[in-house]
């Protein structure tokens, strides 16, 4: 199977769970800021995002200038959070999809990793507050 059918296949699997989990009443509320890096076709690329009762918002920048939002929805599990996203980016990039999982490692820190079509595979830290 290839690479890109596998990555289309792990993020509409997500979004469909996300779809069939119900909103949970402890979601938190403070907002939860992290920074990403990563890379596509030999470019690097970077971005900023925050989560609050279970979405997010992410702004990056990509390949060829390309600067865009994504929009997140998160799936709340006990040590781990999936998550699934649909954005828009500029430079004729347009539409983008993104899938990753953030994770806990410590009570504070929290570490992610994540695709996005434009962006490509991102390394993500994060500070719960």
């Amino acid at each position: 199977m290839k690479p890109v059918v596998m990555i289309k296949t792990v993020i509409t699997s997500l979004g469909l769970l996300v779809l069939l989990n119900p909103n949970q009443a402890s979601a938190q509320i403070v907002p939860q800021p992290w920074v990403s890096v990563g890379g596509k076709d030999g470019d690097v690329t970077y971005a900023v995002g925050a989560r609050a009762l279970n979405l997010g918002v992410e702004v990056g920048t990509g390949a060829d200038g390309a600067t865009g939002v994504d929009v997140l929805k998160f799936i709340n599990l006990p040590v781990i959070s999936p998550y699934v996203g649909v954005g828009y980016y500029s430079e004729d990039k347009g539409v983008a999809f993104s899938g990753g999982v953030q994770a806990n490692a410590t009570e504070h820190i929290f570490l992610g990793a994540g695709y996005n079509s434009v962006r490509g595979f991102n390394g993500q830290l994060g500070v719960k507050f």
